[in-house]
């Protein structure tokens, strides 16, 4: 599982580099165009707000995959082998749930939007929305993969606490 989960993290980190690329492309491409000769792609703006919000989730997808998120674990590092596995066993249910809140507002979402056009590429604004259920639904699998990893003795005492204090730390 953890292999097939480092191969989805470059995937995504592949797919979000090419978003941001793509990004650039039509951000710049756009003001060239309005500068230079006071015309512009109309539907580049739309794109490229689209794709941010998908390069974000995506982005947080892998940053919880890598244990990258930034936090404070001032506390928590202090704490006893057991305590710190309360702790993650904890933070990680209270995630799971928040997840599934997400996946569960992100269906609704996209299903009231599934007919919608967006003003100026006529693509179903659902293609927003599904957005969180692929952060959801991958997110879920991450936590889950590693609850089963501390469960079965897999995780070392140094991974038991899951954030950094600083971008340094990474």
């Amino acid at each position: 599982m953890n292999q097939l989960l480092r191969l989805y993290t470059k995937a995504l980190e592949a797919v979000m580099a090419a978003g941001l690329a793509l990004m650039v492309v039509l951000v710049f491409g756009n003001v060239v165009l309005r500068y230079l000769f006071d015309s512009g792609i109309t539907v580049s703006e739309e794109l490229s707000r689209w794709i941010f919000m998908w390069v974000t989730f995506l982005g947080a997808i892998v940053a919880l995959r890598e244990h990258a998120h930034l936090g404070t674990d001032a506390l928590v590092s202090r704490l006893p082998r057991a305590g710190k596995v309360a702790c993650l066993v904890t933070g990680y249910v209270l995630m799971i749930g928040t997840c599934g809140l997400l996946l569960s507002g992100s269906i609704e979402q996209t299903q009231i939007n599934w007919s919608n056009s967006a003003p100026s590429s006529g693509a179903s604004v659902a293609i927003f929305y599904a957005s969180g259920i692929v952060f959801a639904v991958s997110a879920i699998l991450i936590m889950l993969n590693d609850l089963f990893r501390l469960a079965t003795g897999k995780v070392a005492a140094k991974d038991l606490v899951i954030v950094r204090e600083s971008e340094e730390d990474l």
